[in-house]
């Protein structure tokens, strides 16, 4: 970093003591002889204000673990926007708070260089964390950098059997209805439906996506819907090896349906553009009808329209279509995340971090994390945890706001609280559930990618990425016609690029992660 910027930032740290290095003496940050197991302790932890409700100090769970433990949390609060930034800053300061949340590649990568604790070390005194490795064989192997050493504690997303998902299609039932439509089972099918819905609604865009990228993109469904690959860059589950879409002959016909789509005003105009403000205003308004988007917020969708006085409005899943002869999938949630706990190699009380980690890992700490406090947050029906009912369809919102439960850059297993609140999830939910069961497949697992892998993923897939963004966006709006010549011309930009040096990377290193052949 440039001199002026350090100095910057080493003033800040001394004025604010918001880096970790600046940890508050008056609250016995880090310190603590490490002989006494409940002896008071301070461990500073970077966290940022969710929407549901911001970080707070008198968080009940808290004050329960401080009384198991001795540990007290003194949260280092940013804004979600800062966030990225803070920790980049603190990483290359070697300055991280106590305990904090990063990617499993940055523990990879910056743990060796002392910025993290090695957790290999402490393991004989950490039976939590053994356990959890030697469970966990991917987590271990994830966590763990060049030199043998495990600087995360990765987060549990999906239950080990992959039946968990997240992603469903909406369209609005009212409609559905009113109009006698029947849901679509085949891309013809979801074609006809649309057209009928423009038909029948003349002033709305029927379909609308969030964004055109990510799980939910407009580009990744429809990608996957005519080629089976999840993305630009995935494994292939026909063949367990990673494939790059836009290689696959169906993913110029999912172009040329998409445009057909925006020609014909089945497709929203502005798709590129939208805001996540401007993508609900208009499924709240009827101006888009039909979405793929999180299940978790569908039943909270249609509450909102219903409080702004569309009294007989109405979401519902329709089912997951795919091209003829593609597999019709949609990946579980990962069981293990991309991103892990780590402590800082600079805390300390290094023996103190590690067994209040060690704690966290245990079923009373995962508990307090995940779950929160018996008889507050949840109950127990038939020896199973259930969320308070009076918290409603979305848990999540009271829980985070009110108990700092299930709280992101808090939590370790969002696993367990899933699998909670989907316990008491309403008769319409679990039926979404069941329709959407024959879809889902297991997630692929992470790959760990070697220092010269990581140094070519940065220096292409990020320009890869924007000029296939972009001319996907031509191809779909008809700036470029889609011809033979026109995606030949496409394919071999991208080739000069990269994709075939990525193509080969991704799957040298999925290779040599598991012994794949």
């Amino acid at each position: 970093m440039k001199k002026r910027q350090l100095g910057v930032i080493l003033t800040a740290c001394m004025l604010t003591g918001v880096l970790a290095g600046c940890s508050d003496k008056e609250a016995g940050a880090g310190e603590g002889g490490g002989t006494d197991s409940k002896k008071p302790v301070t461990f500073s932890w970077l966290a940022y204000d969710r929407v549901e409700g911001k970080i707070r100090t008198d968080w009940e769970i808290f004050k329960e673990i401080e009384a198991k433990t001795g540990v007290k949390v003194n949260f280092q609060i940013v804004s979600q926007e800062g966030l990225t930034e803070k920790k980049q800053i603190m990483i290359a300061t070697n300055s991280t708070t106590d305990f904090i949340q990063v990617s499993t590649q940055e523990g990879r990568e910056h743990g060796p260089d002392k910025i993290f604790l090695n957790l290999n070390d402490y393991l004989d005194k950490a039976p939590n964390l053994k356990s959890f490795f030697e469970k966990y064989p991917e987590a271990k192997a994830v966590a763990t950098g060049a030199d043998g050493g495990i600087y995360t504690v990765p987060v549990i997303e999906g239950d080990a059997e992959g039946k968990g998902f997240n992603f469903i299609w909406y369209t609005r039932k009212d409609l559905l209805d009113k109009y006698s439509l029947k849901a679509p089972t085949t891309m013809d099918e979801f074609y006809q439906f649309l057209k009928a819905f423009k038909e029948k609604e003349p002033t709305s865009y029927p379909l609308i996506p969030n964004a055109i990228v990510g799980d939910t993109g407009l580009y990744t469904v429809f990608g996957r819907a005519f080629t089976g690959i999840h993305g630009f860059y995935n494994i292939d589950p026909a063949t367990d090896k990673y494939a790059f879409a836009p290689y696959h002959k169906g993913y110029k016909d999912s172009l040329t349906f998409l445009n057909k789509l925006y020609t014909e005003k089945l497709l929203d105009p502005e798709y590129s553009l939208l805001t996540q403000a401007q993508w609900e205003e208009r499924i709240l308004t009827g101006k888009s009808l039909v979405t793929y988007f999180w299940k978790a917020d569908l039943e909270s969708l249609t509450e909102k329209a219903r409080k702004a006085g569309k009294a007989d409005y109405e979401l519902d899943a329709i089912p997951q279509v795919a091209a003829d002869g593609v597999k019709n999938y949609q990946f579980s949630r990962p069981v293990i995340g991309a991103v892990g706990r780590a402590i800082s190699a600079k805390v300390k009380d290094k023996d103190r971090a590690v067994q209040f980690m060690d704690y966290l890992v245990s079923e009373e700490g995962s508990n307090y994390l995940s779950l929160g406090i018996e008889g507050k947050t949840y109950t127990k029906e038939n020896g199973q945890p259930m969320f308070m009912k009076e918290f409603g369809a979305s848990p999540f919102n009271t829980l985070r706001k009110d108990w700092g439960v299930w709280y992101d850059l808090i939590t370790l297993d969002n696993a367990k609280s899933r699998e909670v609140w989907e316990r008491g999830l309403s008769d319409k939910s679990k039926d979404i559930n069941k329709r959407y069961e024959p879809f889902i497949i297991p997630a692929p697992k992470q790959i760990v990618k070697t220092q010269e892998e990581l140094e070519l993923e940065k220096s292409k897939l990020n320009n890869l990425n924007k000029f296939l963004e972009q001319k996907l966006t031509e191809f779909v709006t008809g700036k470029t016609p889609i011809n033979d010549t026109t995606y030949q011309q496409f394919i071999d930009q991208a080739k000069k690029l990269g994709s075939d040096d990525l193509l080969n990377m991704y799957n040298t290193a999925y290779t040599r992660t598991y012994g794949k052949k």
